[in-house]
């Protein structure tokens, strides 16, 4: 069964971060900026929320475009959902489905290992899938009993 620890080592281990006082300007920049689609939200050493693009569009949608002098800490999820390195890949996807979030933290205790997307998870599907689909053809190119023809 595919773990998230696995998914992680593939994806490699750059991670985004910003205080909850961090403008809501300064989280929009970077996340146009590195081409992410979340920062995580750590206090102190302690996962305290996610943001995403969701709740920033939220935000300017209620505020006609203009983000104000507003922080993270007004329209963050201060109740992220998270999972540990040993969480099976079918429970990732169930939560995704469930809690309708496209990024989850991975923790490790208290220690922010990575985030798992949405893309992540389908990527490390297909992946999976193409696997077990190459093994398959070898098995039945090798199926034993079976004569191979004189060329």
């Amino acid at each position: 069964m595919l773990k998230v620890s696995e998914i992680l080592r593939v994806k490699g281990n750059t991670l985004y971060t910003a205080t909850p006082d961090t403008p809501i300007l300064r989280a929009l920049e970077t996340m146009s900026e590195q081409d992410i689609g979340s920062l995580v939200i750590m206090n102190y050493g302690q996962l305290v929320g996610m943001l995403t693009f969701r709740e920033i569009i939220r935000h300017l949608n209620a505020n006609h475009g203009d983000t104000g002098a507003n922080t993270i800490r007004s329209i963050m999820d201060d109740a992220p959902i998270s999972v540990t390195p040993n969480t099976g890949a079918d429970e990732v996807q169930r939560l995704m489905l469930e809690k309708h979030a496209r990024y989850i933290p991975v923790m490790d205790g208290p220690t922010l290992l990575g985030v798992i997307s949405f893309y992540d998870m389908a990527q490390a599907i297909v992946a999976a899938q193409q696997f077990e689909n190459n093994m398959l053809k070898a098995y039945i190119r090798d199926w034993p009993g079976e004569e191979q023809p004189n060329a």
